[in-house]
C-alpha cells in the first residue's frame, strides 16, 4: 500500500547530503537532466549509480510511506484478527498479516539499496516518524471492521501499487512488486468474500457491514491525499515512480469499489456524474471525523490544513503499534515476568 502523505520534518526528508541515517555511497551522481531525459526514453533505473540526488531523494520518500504501510498494516490486522469466528478464518487473516510483513520487507530491502538502514527503519524511529496512513491508527475493533478494511483498504493498496508496477521507472521496485500486487490481490478478495457472507446472513450482518462501510469509506477516499490542485510537488510523476495524479487514484479506486458495495446492496455517498465520466462524492471534502466514535460529520466543512493536522498528530492505535513491533528488538526479559 502506498499514501501520499504531506512531508514533514525529519531525518529521511533531509535536503541535499545523505541523511545521518543513510551510508555514503563513493558514486557521483548523474547530472538530473540526464537522467529525466532517459526516463522519458523509458529506460529503467536500476542502480544509485544512475541516479540524481533529486531522484533519490524522491525514491527514499516514496518507498518509506510504501514501506511503513505495509509494516503498520500488520499490527491493525492482528489487533482485530484476534476475534476471528473459526480457527480457519484465524489462519487466513494471519496469512495476511505475514504478507504484510513481508511486502514491507520487500520495500525496506529497496530502501538498503538506496542506503537507508532498516535498523533505523524499524526500532530507530520515534513513532510520528513513521510515514503511513491515517486510516490504520483508527482501531479496527471486530472481525467485521477487519474483512471491510480487507475490502476497501488493501483496494486502495492494490490500486497504488499496480499503478507503480506498471509505471515506476525504478526497475528494482518495479520486480519486487509482482508478488506484492498477487498478494494484496488475494487480502481485498479475501474481506469481499466475507462481506458478502455477512450481509447474506441477515439484518445483523449486514448492519454491521453497513456502519463500517460507513465511517471506512470515506477514510479510504481520504487515504489518496490532498486533491490534485492542492499539490505543490509533483516529483513522482515527472520521475515516472508513479502514473496516476491522486484524485485519478481516487478515481481508480472507487471504479473498482462503489460497483461491489452496490452489488451486495451497500449504499456509498457518491454518484456518476452527469456526463457520466467520474465519480462525484456526495459531500464535500473535507468534512470532520471523531476518531472516538468513528464518526464523520458530512455537515462540517473543514480546511486540508485541519486534515494535514491530523494525520500529523496520528491516531490512537500510533503509539501503542510501534511499540508492538519495536519491543521485538532488543531486551526480552518482559516476556517472561508472568512466567
Amino acid at each position: 500500500m502506498l499514501a501520499d502523505e504531506p512531508r514533514a520534518s525529519g531525518r529521511i526528508e533531509a535536503a541535499g547530503a545523505a541523511p545521518p541515517h543513510c551510508r555514503r555511497f563513493e558514486v557521483s551522481a548523474i547530472p538530473d537532466a540526464l537522467l529525466r531525459e532517459r526516463i522519458d526514453e523509458g529506460r529503467l533505473v536500476e542502480s544509485v549509480d544512475e541516479m540524481s540526488e533529486e531522484y533519490k531523494r524522491e525514491l527514499r520518500h516514496i518507498v518509506t510511506v510504501s514501506g511503513d504501510t505495509e509494516l503498520l498494516s500488520a499490527p491493525a490486522y492482528y489487533y482485530a484478527a484476534r476475534k476471528a469466528p473459526s480457527v480457519n478464518s484465524m489462519i487466513s487473516a494471519m496469512a495476511i498479516v505475514q504478507d504484510e510483513l513481508g511486502h514491507a520487507h520487500i520495500a525496506y530491502r529497496v530502501l538498503e539499496d538506496l542506503g537507508v538502514s532498516r535498523e533505523w527503519l524499524m526500532f530507530e524511529r520515534q513513532p510520528h516518524e513513521f510515514r503511513y496512513p491515517y486510516a490504520f491508527d483508527v482501531p479496527l475493533d471486530s472481525w467485521v471492521e477487519l474483512c471491510v478494511a480487507n475490502a476497501l483498504y488493501d483496494q486502495a493498496g492494490y490500486c497504488l501499487l499496480s499503478d507503480v508496477h506498471d509505471n515506476t521507472s525504478y526497475g528494482p521496485w518495479k520486480r519486487g512488486l509482482v508478488k506484492v500486487g498477487k498478494e494484496e490481490n488475494f487480502h481485498l478478495l479475501h474481506g469481499r468474500r466475507w462481506m458478502q457472507r455477512l450481509v447474506d446472513s441477515g439484518a445483523e450482518g449486514r448492519q454491521l457491514v453497513e456502519d463500517a462501510v460507513r465511517w471506512m469509506f470515506p477514510m479510504t477516499v481520504e487515504w489518496f491525499g490532498l486533491p490534485d490542485d492542492l499539490k505543490t510537488h509533483s516529483s513522482q510523476l515527472d520521475y515516472k515512480m508513479k502514473g496516476l495524479s491522486n484524485d485519478q487514484l481516487r478515481q481508480y479506486w472507487m471504479d473498482e469499489v462503489v460497483p461491489f458495495c452496490r452489488q451486495i446492496g451497500l449504499d456509498v455517498p457518491v454518484h456518476r456524474t452527469a456526463d457520466d465520466s467520474a465519480w462525484e462524492l456526495e459531500y464535500d471534502l473535507p468534512v470532520s471525523f471523531d476518531e472516538k466514535e468513528k464518526r464523520w460529520d458530512f455537515d462540517d466543512h473543514i480546511t486540508w490544513d485541519a486534515v494535514v493536522k491530523r494525520w500529523k498528530a496520528r491516531g490512537p492505535r500510533n503509539l501503542a503499534m510501534i511499540e508492538e513491533i519495536q519491543r521485538s528488538a532488543g531486551d526480552f526479559s518482559w516476556m517472561f515476568k508472568d512466567l
